[in-house]
């Protein structure tokens, strides 16, 4: 593919076209201000996040002998925090970002379901969207950190499908709040709360309503995700759900085209890790963002960013391009913090720097 500037079409030989919405031409890069414009207007958006709830627990020490019981690294703990994570990451990223918030999912009746919505606190003014499955425990990932490396995961989590009655109030906490939604984001982790119907009747209501269908996927529902707005997988997911080998550019081309048409999405853009993201639109037009990284510490949550900054640069008017290129931004703040992290209107505007 050769080396591609900020913006430009892949050197694919694919057409380039005007995108509604979008001042000037493809080629043409945007300027700074106007990214900046797009972040002054995030608090006129309002966006509903639908999916799996996260309590992720962090374990913070120092490591400084192996254990004499198992050949594994002692570590003394200095602290313990607990963060927002899954879909309550998503909506957790566009409050930071300035934006209208609100959330949907599904939590236990349990100690860590009590401390998920502690930790949501006043960031919503209800828990309408928030159900209570007395069947299953609330998601919870724990990690041990030492020395800014995660040394080990453990997670506590049910998979298995909501029942029907739990399906419907999501789907009708969805339908009532429609009105006044510029975006929905479906933040799926195949804890269960996802399924084929539950995706139906979202897209089916949305587009009644004319609302983009943002959705970071999971490759096992990848069939669930037909006519919605945009996907953002990774490469991994978007190698495995294509069927294909490797993390080269044409192989990446071939599996974001591939999905698109598959699915009838209106875009695919997959993030690329180091390599930075790749967008895929109709009519064959792509083009390759590299990174903004400057350091990569830990990339945890770094997909609830992209969706999240993309959902609100949607809502406020700009292009499936123009607001991958602010996800991109984003994305390389957050990854150089250690942890789920979320990202400021002022971080992300600093980032697209001066001009």
């Amino acid at each position: 593919m050769g080396t591609v500037r900020q913006g430009d079409p892949m050197k694919t030989g694919v057409k380039s076209s005007t995108v509604a919405g979008e001042a000037g031409s493809r080629n043409q890069a945007p300027t700074p201000q106007a990214l900046r414009q797009y972040i002054q207007r995030f608090p006129q958006a309002s966006v509903l996040v639908v999916g799996d709830l996260i309590l992720d627990h962090y374990v913070m020490g120092k490591v400084s002998r192996i254990s004499p019981e198992a050949p594994v690294p002692v570590v003394h703990v200095e602290s313990e925090s607990l963060r927002l994570g899954g879909a309550a990451n998503v909506f957790n990223n566009i409050l930071a970002l300035g934006g209208k918030a609100d959330l949907c999912g599904v939590i236990g009746a349990d100690e860590s379901g009590r401390l998920l919505m502690k930790e949501l606190g006043t960031r919503r003014s209800g828990r309408g969207g928030v159900v209570i499955d007395h069947d299953r425990p609330t998601t919870r990932k724990s990690r041990v950190i030492a020395h800014n490396q995660q040394i080990v995961r453990y997670d506590v989590e049910g998979r298995h499908e909501l029942k029907p009655a739990l399906q419907r109030r999501i789907v009708q906490y969805v339908e009532s709040r429609l009105r006044e939604l510029s975006c929905v984001v479906v933040s799926d982790y195949a804890k269960g709360v996802v399924s084929a119907s539950l995706m139906s009747d979202i897209t089916r209501l949305a587009a009644l309503r004319k609302v983009p269908v943002i959705v970071d996927p999971k490759v096992e529902h990848f069939g669930y995700y037909k006519g919605v707005t945009v996907m953002t997988p990774n490469h991994l997911e978007a190698t495995q759900a294509s069927g294909l080998h490797g993390d080269d550019d044409q192989t990446i081309n071939e599996a974001g085209a591939m999905i698109r048409q598959r699915l009838g999405c209106q875009s695919v853009l997959i993030t690329r890790g180091e390599k930075g993201m790749s967008l895929y639109e109709g009519d064959g037009v792509s083009w390759h963002l590299p990174t903004q990284a400057r350091q990569v510490y830990d990339v945890t949550g770094a997909g609830d960013t992209v969706i999240g900054t993309l959902a609100l640069a949607l809502s406020t008017g700009a292009s499936i391009k123009h607001g991958a290129i602010l996800a991109n931004h984003a994305a390389g703040i957050v990854v150089g913090m250690v942890g789920t992290a979320t990202v400021s209107p002022k971080q992300l505007t600093e980032a697209l720097g001066n001009e």
